[in-house]
């Protein structure tokens, strides 16, 4: 039996403070305090090698139940569909309409901050209707 009790979600990203924002504000969650001995994330990546500096971001829940998102800079572009992606919860509980209501309404906030929709997947008589959108960066997720 495995010991394992957290586990976190890393993204492929080019700007991973651009997208560790994004993500912040899509969810509530909150980047962590800088390492000890620096007022700022700013301050303790002036400390760091120049090629390390924006070479990574996080965010946590800050109720300390949902993963810790991590962001680092990679090289290569996004070339193809995620083969794993974040489901947004904003319509469990939720049938027809009103869950299409609640998905439109989350969308177009998260399109504020940057978000692209792709389609709407309606309901099938097996699954509710979501909501297919990309990040920032052009990462798929879902408005469930």
């Amino acid at each position: 039996m495995s010991s394992i009790k957290q586990f976190q979600v890393t993204f492929d990203c080019a700007e991973p403070r651009r997208v560790a924002r994004f993500w912040c504000e899509v969810l509530g969650y909150v980047v962590p305090p800088p390492p000890e001995g620096f007022a700022t994330w700013d301050e303790a990546e002036s400390a760091m090698p120049p090629e390390r500096r924006g070479a990574w971001a996080a965010c946590t829940d800050p109720s300390g139940v949902g993963p810790r998102l991590f962001f680092q800079r990679v090289p290569e572009g996004k070339a193809v569909k995620n083969r794993v992606h974040l489901d947004v919860r904003v319509g469990t509980g939720l049938v027809g309409e009103e869950r299409v209501a609640a998905l439109e309404a989350e969308c177009e906030r998260l399109v504020a901050l940057g978000a692209v929709r792709v389609r709407l997947l309606p309901a099938d008589g097996v699954d509710e209707s979501c909501l297919v959108m990309q990040d920032v960066e052009g990462n798929e997720f879902c408005l469930d």
